[in-house]
């Protein structure tokens, strides 16, 4: 994954990742900010903001921006989490100065029609009604809010509708002018491009954007906490949460592989005694998120109401045993192989690259190698994997659970079969 590497003089970071014998490229703008930069009173803007810099600019209606992404066969999109937002396309390699000019358009002059903002906002009311109608789905939100009490981190990405109705155009370029500037974005491109090229159509388009964002990131503390929603449905579904790594700790690359042998596959432990042996749920997994500066670790099942019962005792059993026995030689091998082989075919994806590329870009200052990446993997011991066990499950717990719960073990016995 050879890359090369060009900053503006506001700031601006230009990454390419060659690979000229594709026929397209996958490109990008992406922008340190998400609904964990938000304050409450705005919680939601920066999803909203993603949605409407498609609806026009000062030389673009937003019929123009899809017509002129599809007249030639591309492709393009959007995405807001928790610290990122970002705004991509895929093209044939002879459309790459299109792309960005209509990229670089939309994210620095989309001008917020009235009548667009109106129709939009109620696509993103609908939008925040079907997550909330999805029990697999908003559980997770429910989980953050716990895990993060009282703070941006903890908030949806999504925003309560009653908050998205009040944004007016006023309001999201305002926000737009606070959050979003040349030294927390990064410009990503990844196919058959030319660095020095790209960097001039970026140059162009992107010169006068300001060089330095006005606002602070709050700080994240992990709290732990319990939430319980009973619903009228067939299902129950829990999720058992711990504080976990941010991305730039040194446990990072042994929490993931810790999470594979865990629950990261049909060979895991949780998968195997849970749905194999016993039969007690339909999908079972667990899993890593990271932050900037903390990181939530998960459980999840979707079962029933009776087999809940019997369900939370086993996955607390599995967590005590994972902490007091080394991980088998097989299961670590095992485990490295997956990731490793994960990351390396994901790699030859140019979506995948580029993205990678632009988050490590905006978290670590610099593209990480492959080469560094497969070592710190393949240096983690079975004493990492029980030392990063001890240190997660001895935070305080999370606890989530929707749908048909009537029964369920509380928390108080929760946090009590998982002491060791």
């Amino acid at each position: 994954m050879e890359s090369q590497i060009s900053t503006l003089a506001n700031g601006l970071r230009i990454v390419t990742a060659s690979r000229p014998h594709t026929e397209s490229v996958t490109l990008g703008i992406w922008v340190n900010t998400g609904s964990a930069c938000e304050k409450e009173e705005i919680n939601g803007i920066s999803h909203f903001l993603e949605h409407m810099v498609f609806k026009g600019t000062e030389k673009r209606s937003s019929l123009q921006i899809s017509e002129e992404f599809e007249d030639v066969g591309g492709q393009s999109n959007a995405y807001t989490s928790r610290e990122f937002t970002a705004f991509y396309a895929k093209m044939l390699k002879q459309d790459v100065e299109l792309a960005i000019d209509i990229l670089a358009d939309i994210v620095l002059h989309s001008n917020f029609p009235q009548e667009e903002l109106e129709k939009e906002r109620e696509v993103v009311v609908q939008e925040i009604k079907q997550a909330i109608d999805t029990p697999d789905d908003i559980i997770f939100d429910y989980l953050q809010e716990q895990a993060f009490q009282n703070q941006a981190l903890g908030r949806s990405i999504l925003g309560p509708a009653e908050k998205v109705r009040s944004y007016t155009g006023t309001t999201l370029s305002q926000y737009r002018q606070s959050n979003y500037a040349a030294k927390n974005t990064v410009v990503c491109a990844v196919g058959n491009v030319n660095h020095d090229a790209f960097v001039k159509m970026v140059e162009t388009r992107m010169s006068d954007m300001q060089s330095t964002p006005h606002f602070a990131i709050d700080k994240q503390i992990y709290t732990g906490g319990f939430y319980q929603e009973k619903r009228d449905i067939e299902q129950a579904h829990v999720v058992l949460g711990f504080e976990g790594e941010a991305y730039s700790q040194k446990n990072y690359y042994p929490t993931i592989v810790f999470s594979t042998i865990l629950g990261g596959g049909m060979s895991s432990r949780l998968f195997q005694e849970i749905r194999e042996k016993r039969g007690l749920v339909y999908s079972v997994y667990s899993f890593s998120n990271s932050h900037t500066q903390s990181g939530l670790f998960g459980i999840y099942a979707g079962t029933t109401r009776e087999e809940l019962k019997q369900l939370m005792p086993v996955v607390c059993e599995e967590i005590r045993k994972i902490r007091t026995d080394l991980v088998t030689d097989k299961e670590l091998q095992r485990a490295k192989t997956q990731l490793k082989a994960s990351m390396l075919m994901a790699l030859e994806s140019s979506s995948s690259t580029v993205e990678v590329l632009a988050r490590q870009m905006l978290i670590f200052g610099r593209p990480i190698p492959v080469k560094e990446m497969v070592e710190k993997i393949d240096a983690i011991t079975r004493e990492d994997i029980r030392d990063i066990a001890n240190k997660i499950f001895s935070t305080h717990p999370t606890y989530a659970l929707v749908g048909d719960i009537d029964g369920y073990p509380a928390y108080d016995k929760i946090k009590n079969l998982i002491r060791i």
